[in-house]
C-alpha cells in the first residue's frame, strides 16, 4: 500500500492511504541501516509503501519513495546528528517575532540558506503586529527591506488579531507548506486561526527567559480546508547549518551569488581576499552587513549565533 506519513512521534508514524484512511505504522528493522544518517529516516511529507499487520489498522513501513526535496537541522539532543523536519515542500515559512521572543537576524539568515540549499522557495512572516509601538514598526520596515530588496517575500500579521491572515491563506493555498520559527514566536496561534479545527496547544511566554515554551512535540501535517497541506514543526531554539561546503555557502544567499565568478580569484571565499567583489558590495552597503556577519559566522561553523 502507498501513503503520505502525517505524523511523527518518533517510533511510530501516521500514514494516510490514497482513499483518506489513517494507520499506525513502524518502520521495518532494516530500514535504519540503508545509510541513512538522520535521527529520522521517514519524515512528515514522505510518501512511502507499508503492509499491514494482522489487526489490519497497524503497519510496517517498507519502503521510502524518492523526495522531491526536504528541509533538514541538526538534532537537539545529539548535536552530530541530523534530523528532516518536512519532505516534499513547496515553500517553507519562518514565523518571526521582533520582541518576545526576538528571532535575531543570524537565525532567519541560517533557515533561508537552509532552504536555499535545499531549493525550497521561502517566505518571512512578522508576526505580533498588535505589540509594535513606533520605533517597533520603524525595525520591522528595516528587516523587511533587509530581506524585500534580496528577493525574500515578507508579511506583516497578528495571528492573535486575525490581521492579514487572508495574505497568509493565499499563500498557503493548494501548497504543501512547511511552517516553522522559535518557540513563542505565535505559530500555533497563527495555525489555529486559518484551520479552526487543527485545535493546537498555545503556550505562554516565560517571563524570565522571554522564551516559549514548547507546544508542538512533533511535526504534523495538517489538512487545509481550502486546498493545501501544512507542515507543523516542534519550536526551533538553535538552527546549525548541515552537509554545506565552506566553499559553496556564498552560492546560497542570493546577493552573493550575484558576484558568483566575478571576483580576482575563482577560489575566493570572500573573508580577506584581494579584488573580492563581495567585500566591496560589503563596504558600499550593496550587500547588508547583518547578511555577511551571518555570512562569516556560518563560515566559522558558529552555530551558536542564533
Amino acid at each position: 500500500m502507498r501513503g503520505l506519513v502525517i505524523k511523527s512521534t518518533g517510533s511510530w508514524y501516521q500514514i494516510q492511504d490514497e482513499q483518506g484512511k489513517q494507520y499506525d505504522c513502524r518502520i521495518k528493522g532494516k530500514f535504519r541501516t540503508k545509510g541513512i544518517k538522520t535521527t529520522n529516516p521517514v519524515a512528515v511529507g514522505d510518501w512511502v509503501n507499508f503492509e499491514l499487520e494482522a489487526d489490519q489498522n497497524t503497519g510496517v513501513i517498507t519502503e521510502l519513495e524518492p523526495r522531491k526535496n526536504y528541509i533538514i537541522r541538526k538534532s537537539v539532543n545529539l548535536s552530530k546528528q541530523t534530523q528532516i523536519i518536512g519532505a516534499n515542500l513547496d515553500q517553507a515559512i519562518l514565523v518571526v517575532t521582533l520582541a518576545s521572543p526576538p528571532t535575531s537576524l543570524g537565525f532567519i539568515d541560517r533557515f533561508l540558506v537552509t532552504a536555499e540549499a535545499y531549493d525550497i522557495p521561502a517566505i518571512l512572516v512578522f508576526n505580533k503586529l498588535d505589540l509594535f509601538s513606533d520605533e517597533g514598526l520603524e525595525i520591522l520596515a528595516d528587516y523587511k527591506a533587509i530581506y524585500q530588496n534580496i528577493g525574500y517575500p515578507c508579511y506583516e500579521v497578528s495571528a492573535a488579531q486575525g490581521t492579514n491572515l487572508n495574505q497568509i491563506i493565499a499563500l498557503l493555498k493548494d501548497k504543501v507548506t512547511l511552517v516553522s520559527g522559535h518557540s513563542g514566536v505565535g505559530k500555533s496561534t497563527l495555525i489555529n486561526n486559518i484551520v479552526p479545527n487543527a485545535a493546537l496547544r498555545t503556550g505562554h511566554i516565560s517571563d524570565w527567559s522571554d522564551k516559549g515554551k514548547h507546544t508542538t512535540t512533533f511535526a504534523e501535517m495538517i489538512e487545509l480546508p481550502f486546498g493545501g497541506k501544512l507542515i507543523d514543526t516542534p519550536g526551533i531554539r538553535e538552527l546549525g547549518i548541515v552537509d554545506i561546503e565552506k566553499q559553496e555557502l556564498s552560492h546560497f544567499f542570493p546577493e552573493m551569488r550575484a558576484f558568483l565568478n566575478k571576483c580576482r580569484f575563482n577560489n575566493c571565499v570572500h573573508i580577506n581576499e584581494p579584488g573580492c567583489l563581495v567585500l566591496d558590495a560589503v563596504a558600499h552597503g550593496d550587500i547588508e552587513s547583518s547578511r555577511y556577519e551571518s555570512y562569516i559566522s556560518m563560515y566559522n561553523n558558529d552555530d551558536n549565533r542564533s
